[in-house]
């Protein structure tokens, strides 16, 4: 969970200019990023805006682009969409991240149960 949005903001522009580490960038970072970018665009345009950052991120790091999934990610955008779809519209940055952060779907002990919690979605 995040203290604050300049928290938030630090995975952002760490991401943005991939200064980030590649091992520090994780699934919380990406949700993060998800949040972020539907604050002030449509799930689409968040889709493409993540691929494009997430693309530049893999080249910058020297990791194959066949890590890239774009079922995944459209995937996450427009579950994240629809998660903060039922906040109040006056939701702070910081409530809408730990909210999506604090949701069961996150926290499978396994890739089995990630996938098996997935499909129950």
């Amino acid at each position: 969970m995040y203290s604050s949005e300049s928290e938030i903001e630090a995975v952002v522009r760490g991401f943005e200019t991939c200064v980030t580490d590649k091992t520090a960038f994780k699934h919380r970072e990406h949700l993060t990023m998800a949040v972020w970018y539907l604050q002030a665009m449509d799930p689409r345009a968040a889709v493409e805006r993540m691929r494009a950052g997430l693309l530049r991120f893999l080249d910058h790091h020297e990791i194959p682009r066949e890590k890239y999934s774009e079922d995944v990610t459209v995937y996450w955008i427009e579950l994240i969409a629809e998660k903060l779809a039922e906040l109040a519209p006056d939701t702070s940055l910081l409530d809408q991240c730990n909210h999506i952060l604090s949701l069961p779907v996150h926290k499978p002990a396994t890739r089995a149960e990630d996938e098996a919690s997935l499909a129950r979605s």
